[in-house]
């Protein structure tokens, strides 16, 4: 098809057109909308697709866009994809007087451009048209009543077996590439999709579901429900332990597992995971399919929990552990002069203690973990008349040899003797302590 060739819209063609806007749009107002007409273009069916618009009670057409059943790309003018407008498409209007300046996509010239970003749902006002054409009379293109005439009929020129599933009243799988080339293939596929063509008629299925059920010789309905749950699993991420652990067969054996036992995905996703923490062996049909999931899956919760008690108990002495090696190391830190003494945290539990006594967040916020990796140290500053009372908490940088923050109850700044002494009398000792210390403290 070559844009040279396309004749301006014939005059019959625009009293089409303006007939049906008006029917489809009685009160004629609002956005764009698109209709189209058939027409030839050196021997080619196409589809000329044409914008309407009112304006100042006036009415306005024009073509902008055409297909044809030959043609690998479409012809565009004045029209541009991807304005969230009527469908996804805006034109312009500059040439016709409906705007003050003319849009960057807009020079009234025919463009070649991708087909199905520029072809819009439409009306096509003349369908009788395509009689025209004879290579079409058997192509049962009366019954079509999808996106696009052409596309269906270029569809038509590869498989003339479309027709056959137009007839049948498939018009679902029209454009089923996959079973037009099972029905060019196999004649027992045609003869199958005859005798369960009513199930077409009053439910949808997956094309895979089709073409899995003719195979298998299974029902309908048996299929679309598996191919519904393989799916659904496949979508949720959660769900992707149980996808890892059934594959393929396994996995109608699975779904089949949850029914006859009357559980859930999560409730078996749970059972799973407290399986895989206990190290159990999930290819041993015991454990993968256990004769009473119920009682086996409150067993092996229990048995995780109690297992997992066990672990963080384990891992809260070796981190108390690291946490005391670490306040060992930086006792040196320590020091008592005058009415005022600074300690350091030994355990996360004085860390908790000291947050909660002073309404603070030492006790949370990761500062027992900074501590263990040395990145602050945290200190108590004490009256010396109440060593063991919580007055003032100190965190200090061991990288920048500061004190980062210092806070009493409920966030308060230290007076100013107190001040003095963190900032000058105690940072000074602990300073000069670390430099002491720099050639046995790791670097941060």
């Amino acid at each position: 098809m070559n844009a040279k060739n396309i004749r301006p819209i014939p005059k019959y063609i625009i009293t089409r057109i303006q007939a049906q806007d008006k029917k489809e749009c009685p009160w004629q107002k609002g956005p764009v909308r698109f209709y189209a007409y058939l027409t030839s273009i050196k021997k080619e069916l196409v589809k000329i697709t044409v914008a309407v618009k009112n304006h100042k009670k006036k009415w306005y057409c024009k073509q902008v866009a055409a297909h044809g059943v030959r043609s690998d790309k479409c012809c565009v003018k004045d029209m541009e994809y991807g304005y969230m407008g009527s469908m996804g498409l805006r034109v312009g209007w500059y040439a016709d007087g409906l705007q003050n300046y003319s849009k960057w996509f807009e020079d009234g010239r025919w463009h070649n451009a991708n087909s199905k970003y520029y072809n819009p749902w439409t009306t096509i006002v003349n369908w009788e048209f395509i009689s025209k054409f004879p290579e079409y009379r058997y192509s049962a293109y009366q019954r079509f009543r999808g996106k696009c005439i052409i596309e269906y009929l270029k569809l038509y020129n590869r498989f003339p077996q479309v027709e056959y599933l137009m007839k049948l009243g498939l018009h679902q799988f029209h454009d089923s590439v996959m079973v037009l080339r099972r029905i060019e293939k196999d004649k027992k596929f045609c003869q199958w999709l005859v005798k369960n063509r009513n199930e077409f008629t009053f439910k949808y299925y997956y094309v895979t579901t089709i073409l899995e059920a003719y195979k298998s010789g299974k029902s309908l309905e048996q299929t679309q429900k598996l191919n519904v749950r393989k799916k659904g699993l496949s979508q949720d991420s959660n769900l992707k332990p149980i996808r890892e652990l059934f594959k393929g067969k396994e996995l109608e054996r699975f779904f089949s597992y949850v029914d006859a036992q009357n559980i859930g995905m999560r409730s078996y996703l749970d059972y799973l995971n407290a399986c895989n923490h206990l190290g159990l062996d999930m290819n041993l049909p015991k454990n993968r399919y256990p004769h009473n999931f119920k009682h086996w899956h409150d067993i092996r919760i229990d048995e995780y929990h109690s297992k997992k008690a066990k672990d963080d108990e384990e891992k809260r002495a070796e981190f108390y552990a690291q946490f005391a090696v670490v306040a060992e190391k930086y006792m040196a830190l320590q020091k008592l002069q005058g009415n005022y003494a600074v300690v350091i945290a030994t355990s996360p539990a004085e860390l908790m203690r000291e947050g909660e006594e002073l309404s603070h967040c030492v006790g949370k916020m990761g500062y027992d973990q900074k501590m263990v990796r040395e990145e602050t140290l945290i200190f108590f500053v004490r009256n010396n008349s109440e060593l063991d009372v919580p007055f003032v908490t100190v965190e200090y940088s061991l990288k920048q040899k500061r004190i980062l923050q210092s806070y009493g109850s409920n966030h308060s700044k230290p007076d100013e003797a107190v001040a003095n002494f963190i900032n000058k009398t105690w940072l000074s000792h602990a300073n000069r302590t670390i430099k002491k210390m720099v050639s046995v403290i790791p670097a941060a």
